[in-house]
């Protein structure tokens, strides 16, 4: 077993024993909370619902992050999605695609996905009930169609929340949704929260992470603004999805990339497998040594001048006479 397999493993299997935890709590309280309890077992619940609610907090944050790794991007003359393809489920590890394209003659939108898989399954069997073979479309502007997908979300979530909730699971569905349809002046982006509420990426934070955000966020602050080509937000969008893989335990390759041209109504996709891009990993990190080095250290110079001198020892082939 690899490294990285091997912090795959750890990861699922302490998801594992705080979702058990999390639902022992719950029964105990529930017991304790009994009408027929003597004051100290109702004391006793309160402490063990406090625990319960750490936890489930716990859980909330983590989950998301062990799930995916989707990106979506909103530059000045078009849309840029990229998705990695790694599914979880329990101690399986899948490929599956997590972006979803739907386009007729004068509309083009595609969906990406993040959470918990049967939530996201369900979401999208529904909400492609709705799409149809996807020759015509109803609406004329793409916010009517981030409210149907919306609805579908807060459907999922009245039919499967509570019994989600009883078993330790934690409601989790996130989704980007981008595109243009005939009634749009310009493409738009929206993310979609478990809500089912969602907001419109603007020009000021030009793109949305969903799932395992915090190691690609930094590259794209850096890099990326508005007014960019799509060519420069799949470079940056390149390097923050391999920042990702190289820190997250459950984001790898082969990774789906969605690109579409202001005005155009046709959107292209294609994955790249590991062999594709490993020479751009490589580069990117012999890159960020080189900067490194070059760096100045002049600022610091007066701390590094309070270092202690290397203590000398004699060799050791010398000996005493």
């Amino acid at each position: 077993m690899t490294k990285r397999e091997t912090r795959v493993a750890r990861c699922r299997s302490e998801v594992d024993k705080a979702c058990f935890h999390l639902v022992t709590l719950k029964r105990v309280a529930k017991r304790s909370t009994d009408g027929n309890s003597r004051t100290e077992n109702r004391s006793s619940a309160v402490n063990f619902f406090r625990q319960g609610w750490q936890l489930e907090f716990v859980l909330c944050c983590l989950r998301p992050q062990l799930m995916t790794f989707c990106l979506g991007m909103r530059v000045q003359d078009g849309l840029v999605g990229i998705a990695d393809t790694r599914v979880t489920s329990g101690s399986e590890c899948i490929t599956a695609r997590k972006v979803s394209i739907y386009q007729g003659k004068d509309w083009s939108v595609f969906t990406m996905t993040s959470g918990l898989r049967s939530v996201r399954d369900k979401v999208r069997t529904y909400f492609d009930e709705f799409m149809g073979d996807g020759e015509e479309m109803r609406y004329d502007r793409i916010f009517k169609v981030v409210n149907l997908f919306a609805d579908q979300v807060r459907r999922v979530s009245k039919e499967d929340k509570e019994s989600l909730h009883d078993s330790g699971l934690t409601f989790n569905m996130h989704a980007l949704i981008g595109g243009q349809l005939s009634g749009d002046v310009e493409h738009k982006l929206y993310m979609i929260y478990p809500e089912g509420n969602w907001v419109d990426v603007g020009e000021g934070s030009p793109y949305q992470i969903i799932g395992a955000s915090g190691y690609g966020k930094p590259v794209l602050d850096r890099t990326l603004k508005f007014t960019d080509s799509v060519a420069f937000a799949l470079k940056v969008g390149t390097l923050a999805f391999d920042s990702t893989r190289i820190s997250a335990a459950d984001v790898d390759l082969p990774v789906d990339v969605v690109l579409y041209k202001k005005g155009s109504y046709h959107m292209i996709s294609q994955r790249f497998e590991k062999r594709d891009l490993m020479e751009i990993s490589e580069w990117w990190q012999e890159q960020l040594r080189n900067s490194v080095h070059e760096l100045s250290l002049g600022w610091a110079e007066s701390l590094l001048a309070k270092l202690p001198a290397a203590e000398t020892f004699p060799s050791s082939s010398k000996k005493k006479s």
